[in-house]
């Protein structure tokens, strides 16, 4: 991995200068929905940051439209209607490696959040150190409206971060959290205006390169003993199986049928 990436990409740009790694999600099509190729990527480039001693702080960003809309729900629609289970396993293994391989990382991570961050896009931007965002960002644990649960770590970081009462309310009512909500509540360390997202993340990005990079490292190290010393057996023991048990409903194809038809879901708990 060392001196360069090795994998075509095809959803993610991944460039690296002057110390910092920029990940851009790339799949305007799909409102860079994470799926299973998006997820093989984000673990590659991951993998490729941290391998690289010339990298010492990577970005996350999207588009101006979205940062990440989540899932590829069309993708699960089409299975469904032709009768098919979706089997969401590997993808959930995946980007449980993806959010565990950013926490654990040596480097420093900023979330770069312009538009929407819905579902497994909200819980990558929750991942990072830091989230910069514009003021049109909004932040959406979208799982529920499809009879799911968070994914991507998404219930073990908001509680993490903000205590069970206040994560169930963001995880069980699938409401979009506002910029400034989400400052308030102290997961977005700045809000910038919309056009100025670029430059402020960039700016951080390198006061961040310029600075003690071993004390960072080391902080980082303490922070994921002090917080996350679990998250990996949570992960694999907890956010699989729950998810698991999710996909297998009739509400769930309700949900995906219903977001795709544009009508409101008809759940009956089964």
């Amino acid at each position: 991995l060392r001196g360069g990436i090795h994998m075509k990409l095809k959803k993610l740009h991944y460039t690296v200068e002057d110390g910092i790694a920029v990940v851009q999600l790339d799949y305007p099509k799909n409102l860079n929905a994470i799926d299973e190729e998006m997820a093989d990527e984000l673990l590659y480039v991951v993998q490729a940051a941290e391998a690289d001693e010339s990298v010492k702080v990577v970005v996350f960003k999207g588009s101006p439209r979205a940062f990440s809309a989540g899932g590829d729900i069309g993708y699960f629609y089409q299975l469904i209607k032709a009768g098919g289970d979706v089997n969401m396993d590997g993808l959930i293994g995946k980007v449980g490696k993806v959010t565990d391989g950013l926490k654990k990382m040596s480097k420093m991570v900023i979330a770069s959040v312009s538009g929407a961050a819905a579902g497994a896009g909200a819980s990558l931007a929750l991942t990072a150190d830091f989230i910069i965002c514009s003021e049109n960002a909004k932040f959406i644990m979208a799982f529920v409206n499809l009879g799911l649960v968070p994914d991507t770590g998404g219930s073990y970081l908001l509680v993490k971060q903000l205590g069970p009462k206040r994560a169930m309310d963001i995880c069980a009512t699938g409401r979009p959290v506002s910029a400034q909500e989400a400052k308030d509540l102290g997961i977005v360390y700045r809000i910038v205006p919309n056009e100025d997202l670029d430059g402020e993340t960039m700016k951080f990005a390198k006061k961040l390169a310029s600075g003690p990079i071993i004390s960072y490292k080391n902080i980082k190290r303490q922070i994921y003993a002090a917080a996350f010393a679990e998250y990996q057996h949570y992960l694999e023991n907890i956010e699989v199986p729950c998810q698991r048990e999710c996909a297998r409903t009739k509400d769930f194809a309700e949900g995906v049928c219903a977001f795709m038809e544009k009508r409101r879901p008809y759940f009956t708990g089964q």
